[in-house]
């Protein structure tokens, strides 16, 4: 995961494009695709500890707001810190 973010600013770098300035609003669609793969999997994980389709969905729905936000706010908090941006 590592490996691939500093291949990434690489390519970025060479397109022209700044991995510094990223909008709020590729943070947020970026935290919606991730929550859903990652709603999905709780759900599934829920469903089969539990055995039952509605307990496991509302599990999905708590986590599905929680970690998104909690994502947004991540995301944020990385984008300020320079270290391993140039």
């Amino acid at each position: 995961m590592i490996i691939d973010q500093f291949i990434f600013q690489k390519k970025e770098r060479s397109a022209g494009t700044s991995v510094r300035n990223e909008k709020v609003s590729r943070s947020l669609l970026k935290s919606i695709s991730w929550r859903i793969i990652g709603t999905l999997d709780t759900i599934l994980i829920s469903y089969w500890i539990t055995g039952t389709w509605s307990f496991a969905m509302s599990i999905g729905a708590i986590e599905l707001v929680t970690k998104m936000g909690l994502y947004i706010v991540h995301e944020r908090l990385w984008n300020r810190i320079p270290w391993g941006k140039s």
